[in-house]
């Protein structure tokens, strides 16, 4: 971005909408696109600029720390670039998820104090592969797990097929019922995306305004418009403050799921967004996913509701709780550089949705 009259302009108004001075707003918004594309990959075997994890480097990471004899490392996330699956020599595989420069190592041990409280309370989690499983190398912290072998969730093949959101409703409201006690204290619920915004889902809204801000020079006149109304959505976001609290997973609905189906049943993957939050803003992120279907609307909630009964707060409040991800998405994909198609609604279904899911709790 250029340090011309407009950029600074943005700059102040950041500032002011979020508390800060000039020269922190300033950092904030430079920092964005780079903390964006950190995912990018060299196949060349040399980190760029980004110190992007090379698969060789990571298993020698690996060999010198834990004294494992790591062979060989795949990546195996369809989303992102920095999950790997690592086979060892000497026992079951492992599964490595590198983190951005900009994430610390306390938001790493942070996901491993929290996959020892489920393991604790015995929740169908993935477990940590070794006592101490966060470490850093060439500046980026790595947590190691153990490999789940199954598949993934697959998605409904149509309206009738219901077993998606019956394990994902089910696998939420366990999770929400969960006594929590002090190793669970760090809040969660947001996506996370930029390392800078982990945490309630408050940070959601604020990582949406500053990708906003990033893009806003780039905007064509013709999608002005259509900019300014998601920008004004997303300044009265309900970001679910006040609502009843529990240990939420903060992205289970993900393309794909971050579930995989073993042997022994679900298993729910991928905590980085987790912590203590509105257990609303997990079910209306669900539900929303559910694109008012009403046999998957009825299943996810007959799953849930099992275990969780919402409060009459919690539903007249569910169509704003839901808007915040759908937002949060398109805004990242201003922050991305990719400009949302015209016919492009990321709010469609959300009040009727709303509506069938209020019906069907009540019922």
């Amino acid at each position: 971005m250029t340090k011309d009259g407009s950029f600074k302009k943005v700059v102040r108004r950041h500032a002011q909408e979020n508390g800060q001075l000039y020269t922190e707003a300033l950092t904030d918004l430079e920092g964005v696109e780079g903390r964006l594309a950190w995912r990018r990959w060299t196949d060349d075997g040399r980190s760029d600029a980004l110190h992007e994890p090379i698969a060789r480097r990571l298993l020698a990471h690996l060999r010198d720390h834990y004294g494992v004899d790591a062979v060989a490392a795949t990546k195996v996330s369809h989303h992102n670039d920095h999950v790997f699956r690592v086979e060892r020599g000497d026992g079951d595989p492992w599964v490595a998820r590198v983190f951005p420069p900009a994430r610390p190592r306390a938001g790493t041990e942070g996901d491993a104090a929290i996959l020892r409280f489920l393991e604790r309370q015995h929740y169908p989690a993935e477990r940590l592969a070794v006592d101490e499983a966060a470490s850093v190398f060439d500046g980026l912290s790595v947590l190691v797990t153990r490999f789940v072998t199954g598949g993934q969730l697959r998605t409904a093949r149509g309206p009738a097929d219901t077993e998606r959101f019956v394990i994902m409703g089910d696998l939420l409201g366990r999770l929400h019922t969960l006594p929590l006690d002090e190793s669970v204290s760090r809040p969660g619920g947001a996506s996370g995306e930029d390392p800078t915004r982990e945490g309630s889902p408050r940070q959601d809204v604020l990582a949406a305004l500053s990708f906003l801000d990033v893009a806003e020079a780039k905007v064509a006149a013709t999608g002005r418009k259509a900019f300014e109304q998601l920008r004004a959505q997303v300044r009265s976001a309900d970001d679910g403050h006040g609502l009843p609290q529990a240990l939420v997973h903060g992205n289970l609905l993900h393309a794909h799921d971050h579930v995989i189906v073993s042997e022994r049943g679900p298993v729910a993957i991928q905590w980085k967004a987790s912590g203590r939050g509105p257990r609303l803003a997990d079910f209306a992120y669900l539900m929303w996913g559910t694109r008012n279907n009403a046999a998957w609307i009825d299943a996810a909630v007959r799953a849930y509701c099992q275990h969780v009964e919402l409060t009459d707060d919690e539903l007249e409040r569910l169509e704003g709780v839901m808007s915040v991800r759908p937002m949060y998405l398109a805004c990242f994909g201003y922050g991305s550089g990719q400009q949302p198609g015209r016919g492009e609604d990321w709010w469609e279904h959300i009040s009727a949705t709303a509506a069938a899911v209020r019906d069907a709790c009540r019922r």
